[in-house]
């Protein structure tokens, strides 16, 4: 029997022969095969050769037992159309990237209003949690409940959209166990790692599996860098702790991969810790995120441009070169104070390396405005370095963060940003939109009731174009201190919709259909 007919019986065998036949398949190859009596290679001066003491799997028992107290389930009253839609993404190998979103209950047709379940950590004894920002965007109420059945009310802090962060705080008179950030760039593939949570609303489950890849990037924010687990991940999950054996959390459970939209499929997604530590820091002092600017456009570097411009090839054969490839430069940014210009190709951060322009925009963001940083590149063949500070991405395109207000203390909620060359690159408008962006959206403001988005493009005011953010201001303070509803037209994911709001906040004139809270946590 061939070696190919050995194959096609182990993998056409039925379910109750399958054993034998690969067996005796396999048995047959290595007693008739060319091969009988030991495999022999020419030339074996790479082949890999796994060494180490033999391990045990692991016992998670004792360790469940000291974590579990502090891990929460969290219940969320939330807007039917800000679940609307929940659980989609972007694709990847054929499948669908959805959160594992709350657990959904019956809803509550006279109030609109959505019960959902997630999960959570409590990271210190006065009551912080920390969880998913798609856990309790658009709430009206949040509760938590303890691992010993006590439920508390809690209060969202603030969220962060862009890496899908949210710390809640609760009031109790006593102190409540917590647990400790670990740090996630010490977490290897192929190491193991435990996830507590409430999928499907079953409080108090434990998981566990192992690491499966680091500095994952599904398209779901600008900031992503997952840590791929095998550890089983379900809708209920969002928000929960992924510890290592040392009981330390290295990651915040956030997504998974699920061809069908259902559950698991064995490949979730966490937050790392080190980028959880940053966000609820600035969460809990300030109440909303402060991200780093340098002002380059850049993009990746392929050999044939590696080649024209002279560039370091990869040290793996076959492997784009590393570096993220600057196509543009920002005026009066960061980048071009530092002397940096087109054509240069950035490969070092700060003593970390760079190997793709999404890496840069990683690192940039979590370095705070006004820190000095070390930026090394190559030009012309050459390596060089410079010394650049960081500025603040907020503030960085002029108007940007200019919230919308009106006199007499009435307040829309928005912060806009001109409609530039780099926001059309990030957006994907050609020239011809005209607008102005939102660039924030404050949590529980009436721009947030209508259902207003980071993201969206406002191209007019009560019926008038604008082009730029101080008109749009002044078209919404006017309207808004006449006391009339105001009319928006707002350009989102390449359809024009029209949102009405009316002076006590309320909306009107929304189409069903229009995705408003689709699930996409994209704001800020």
């Amino acid at each position: 029997m061939s070696e190919k007919s050995v194959t096609n019986v182990c993998t056409r065998g039925g379910r109750r022969n399958w054993t034998k036949a690969l067996l005796a398949g396999c048995m047959l190859v290595s007693v008739s095969g060319p091969w009988a009596g030991g495999v022999s290679w020419a030339d074996t001066s790479s082949m890999i050769k796994p060494s180490g003491p033999t391990q045990r799997i692991p016992d998670f028992v004792e360790l469940v037992k000291q974590v579990k107290p502090a891990v929460v389930s969290i219940t969320s009253m939330i807007r039917s159309d800000a679940v609307e839609g929940e659980g989609g993404g972007m694709g990847m190998g054929g499948g669908p990237f959805p959160f594992p979103f709350p657990f959904q209950m019956m809803p509550q047709p006279s109030k609109q209003l959505i019960e959902a379940r997630g999960s959570g950590f409590v990271i210190s004894a006065d009551g912080y949690v920390v969880t998913n920002n798609h856990v309790v965007k658009g709430a009206t109420k949040v509760t938590v409940t303890l691992d010993d059945g006590t439920t508390l009310p809690a209060k969202v802090v603030g969220r962060d959209g862009k890496t899908d962060l949210a710390l809640l705080k609760v009031t109790t008179t006593q102190k409540l166990p917590f647990i400790e950030l670990g740090e996630s760039d010490d977490v290897q593939p192929g190491e193991w790692v435990i996830a507590v949570g409430n999928p499907y609303g079953l409080g108090g489950t434990v998981t566990a599996g192992i690491v499966s890849a680091r500095g994952r990037d599904i398209n779901e924010g600008p900031y992503d860098n997952f840590i791929q687990v095998d550890a089983p991940i379900n809708r209920g999950n969002s928000g929960g702790p992924l510890f290592t054996q040392d009981g330390k959390v290295v990651g915040v459970n956030t997504a998974i991969l699920s061809p069908s939209g259902g559950g698991s499929i064995g490949i979730g997604f966490a937050i790392p810790s080190d980028t959880v530590r940053s966000v609820v820091d600035q969460l809990r002092k300030t109440g909303h995120v402060v991200r780093g600017y340098l002002g380059v456009n850049a993009q990746v570097i392929s050999p044939v441009m590696a080649s024209a411009l002279n560039l370091p090839a990869s040290a793996v054969a076959g492997a784009p070169p590393a570096g993220a490839l600057v196509a543009s430069v920002s005026q009066d940014s960061p980048a071009e104070k530092a002397g940096l210009r087109a054509e240069d190709a950035i490969t070092d951060f700060n003593g970390q390396k760079i190997a793709t322009p999404h890496d840069l925009a990683v690192r940039v963001a979590a370095v705070a405005p006004g820190t000095q940083v070390t930026i090394g590149f190559v030009r012309a063949g050459k390596a060089q370095t410079v010394t650049a500070k960081i500025g603040n991405l907020a503030s960085a395109a002029g108007d940007a963060g200019k919230t919308a207000s009106a006199a007499g203390g009435q307040h829309l909620g928005i912060a806009l940003a001109p409609l530039n060359r780099d926001m059309r690159q990030q957006l994907g408008l050609p020239q011809d939109v005209h607008g102005v962006v939102v660039s924030d959206v404050e949590a529980g403001s009436p721009a947030d009731q209508a259902g207003i988005r980071p993201g969206d493009v406002i191209q007019s005011v009560g019926g008038q174009q604008v082009d730029a953010p101080k008109a749009a201001v002044g078209l919404i303070k006017t309207a808004m201190a006449a006391k009339k509803p105001l009319l928006l037209r707002v350009l989102r994911d390449g359809q024009s919709l029209f949102i009405a709001i009316s002076p006590d906040g309320s909306t009107a004139g929304l189409p069903a259909d229009n995705g408003v809270g689709n699930g996409d946590d994209d704001d800020n």
